[in-house]
């Protein structure tokens, strides 16, 4: 039984990724589930494997060494799949110091710890893998439409997370060079799916237009996203930690590229052909509900990932078309309209308020 330590695992991707490990293997591994639980991580989305004797949550901060050696201490660790991270950019650019202290100190003590408890002599421990999961932001923003971030394409953050999140896969980078150690960095594109906390565009929308509350979308809304569901990720993190080889860096999108305006516009669509026409809700929801509001600081206008070296090095490809992945999401929330209120309670509605006051 392989032993899967995931960091970050009661957030959006990470608890989709614990979702997923389990429907795939079953009772064939056993997941260590480490997790501050700050706003975005929410112990609701997995309440469906709490029960499970092959999993294990521990609520610790990975800036704390002593909990973090404790857990390899007590366990025989195989994998490391590092999700933890502060992530909202605008939230960076109120409170850079919370994004350098998690992505990036964080990121040093749970690789240093893992070396040193893998180490033996002229190597490492068979079997045993480190993943830093990054993002396609440390890239910078493409100007042409014809461009896209490779794996070889210079980092070039603009927003203290996405500095944050570079510093973090540099310590992991130095680690594979310096000391050989086995790891593997994947950079993704803008996840969407079930659990998402609702800071984040679609569940921002869905969240708002359900309420017949405006739609804040930034500057002129043509800032261009390639969006990935986050079961196709989870799938290709999967893959990585089992086919991936030693050192190398993924890239993982979607090749869905859609203007923000866009993808408000769909959500507004899927949103009244899904409602029936008896729910009252339908009535509320129209492009009317778009505002534009003054642009983010620093916002990079395109993003686009060019998946190729995980295809056909480790066989990846995403499988979720936008137009499947988006109906799939709508329905999960109209479904889960219980976990959309508890998690937008207290001080998140403060946060949102001060945000979009305008």
């Amino acid at each position: 039984m392989k032993n899967y330590l995931v960091t970050g695992g009661a957030g959006f991707i990470g608890s989709n990724f614990i979702h997923y490990m389990f429907e795939k293997y079953g009772d064939e591994i056993f997941i260590i589930n480490l997790d501050k639980l700050t706003y975005a991580g929410n112990l609701e989305n997995l309440s469906n494997v709490q029960s499970r004797k092959n999993y294990k949550f521990i609520k610790a901060d990975v800036c704390d060494q002593k909990a973090v050696e404790a857990v390899f201490q007590q366990f025989d660790i195989d994998y490391v799949v590092h999700f933890a991270a502060e992530t909202h950019v605008d939230r960076s650019i109120r409170n850079p110091e919370v994004f350098v202290n998690t992505n990036v100190l964080g990121t040093l003590n749970l690789i240093h710890t893992a070396k040193t408890m893998w180490e033996v002599e002229n190597g490492y421990k068979e079997g045993k893998k480190y993943l830093q999961v990054s993002t396609d932001e440390v890239y910078g923003s493409l100007e042409k439409e014809t461009d896209f971030f490779y794996e070889t394409t210079s980092l070039d953050p603009h927003s203290p997370y996405s500095a944050s999140k570079a510093s973090g896969d540099l310590l992991v980078k130095s680690y594979i060079d310096t000391f050989q150690f086995p790891a593997n960095i994947t950079r993704c594109s803008n996840n969407y799916g079930p659990y998402q906390f609702p800071e984040k565009l679609i569940p921002l929308m869905i969240h708002n237009a359900l309420q017949g509350k405006k739609l804040p979308v930034y500057g002129d809304g043509k800032n261009v996203r390639d969006w990935l569901y986050v079961m196709d990720h989870a799938k290709a993190v999967d893959m990585v930690l089992n086919e991936g080889k030693p050192g190398q860096i993924y890239n993982i999108g979607g090749h869905n590229e859609k203007q923000n305006i866009e993808i408000v516009s769909i959500i507004i669509e899927v949103l009244q052909e899904v409602l029936a026409d008896s729910d009252s809700r339908k009535m509320n929801i129209s492009k009317d509900l778009i505002a534009f509001v003054e642009d983010r600081k620093g916002h990079d206008r395109r993003y686009a990932i060019a998946p190729d070296k995980i295809k056909n090095q480790v066989g990846w490809y995403p499988e979720t078309t936008f137009q499947d992945g988006i109906r799939k999401t709508i329905i999960w929330y109209l479904e889960n309209t219980k976990w959309l209120e508890n998690v937008t309670s207290g001080d998140y509605q403060n946060y949102y308020k001060e945000m979009y006051k305008e």
